[in-house]
């Protein structure tokens, strides 16, 4: 049996498997973190309960409407981003020029909302959602199985990721986005819809979130409480790359997630904390984050 630093390979490669799926969560859900921070300045603590809804959102269309797997990985996104539109437009965009802790107060407060009200309908227990019959089974790779849901997962969460960059970083409408925010007044001048791009960039971020809730249901238990138990880890993420870098929460979720799964192998009783303590030396030594920008 192949050893590496006394453990044997098949363990080593599969947390580093388990560190890449939980990563793909990370850089998903701190992905949509760090757009709507960094184009509305605003601290979306509700963005756990919209990844538990894209989740539910699955569950419940496959149990009502016999809606399969593909078509709620495109449709439940779309559902809760349209959710995420109406919130915004009704009620998140009166605190833009208030103070950054209204915003955080609202979503925390509507977080609280959504999952008090799924726990009282749902219960606290969570409730199984099976994959699709074309991605079970696993793979022989020589050194490992690799189950191919779990290996799915890793690559569409690379894919969604880097297409949100390109769009963002790499378009004229990512450029409008990153203008908005700059100097919102100019953009507006040039005949621009600023309050129609800020309502779909927090749309994207919800749907950014539930996207991955749907990959998550078939891997995790489908629970109210699935996105109270992340979002704390998901922050921590979106502070080691830097609030609002897009290129940082994606690497970062991914370095971390990895950094966790090894964690597990080598110190385990460190692996629940392993993410703060590097948030910890990343804020001393460079309180921006890792792709942040100094003030």
């Amino acid at each position: 049996m192949t050893m590496i630093f006394g453990v044997p390979l098949q363990a080593l490669m599969g947390q580093l498997l388990v560190g890449l799926i939980n990563g793909s969560f990370y850089a998903l859900l701190s992905l949509g973190l760090a757009v709507i921070f960094g184009l509305l300045r605003v601290i979306n603590f509700a963005h756990g309960a919209q990844y538990m809804l894209g989740a539910f959102a699955a569950l419940l269309l496959a149990k009502f409407a016999g809606v399969n797997y593909w078509i709620a990985l495109v449709l439940s996104p779309l559902l809760v981003g349209l959710g995420g539109a109406v919130i915004e437009r009704t009620m998140l965009s009166r605190l833009y020029k208030l103070d950054h802790l209204y915003g955080l107060l609202f979503t925390f407060g509507l977080a609280l909302t959504i999952e008090g009200t799924f726990r009282y309908f749902f219960g606290a227990s969570g409730q199984p959602y099976a994959p699709p019959k074309a991605l079970t089974g696993a793979v022989n790779l020589g050194f490992m199985f690799l189950p191919i849901y779990r290996g799915w997962v890793v690559v569409a969460s690379l894919a969604v990721c880097i297409a949100v960059w390109l769009v963002i970083e790499k378009t004229k409408l990512g450029a409008y986005l990153r203008a908005a925010t700059e100097n919102p007044t100019l953009v507006q001048a040039f005949g621009v819809n600023v309050p129609l791009l800020l309502t779909l960039t927090y749309a994207l971020g919800a749907a950014l979130a539930a996207f991955a809730g749907v990959l998550a249901a078939p891997v995790y238990q489908v629970s109210p409480l699935m996105g109270t138990n992340l979002i704390i880890v998901v922050f921590a993420v979106v502070v080691v790359g830097g609030m609002g870098s897009i290129l940082g929460a994606i690497v970062t979720g991914y370095l971390l997630g990895v950094a966790e799964g090894l964690t597990k192998v080598f110190y385990p009783e460190a692996s629940n904390i392993v993410i703060f303590v590097i948030m910890a030396i990343v804020l001393i030594l460079r309180p921006a984050g890792l792709f942040g920008k100094e003030s």
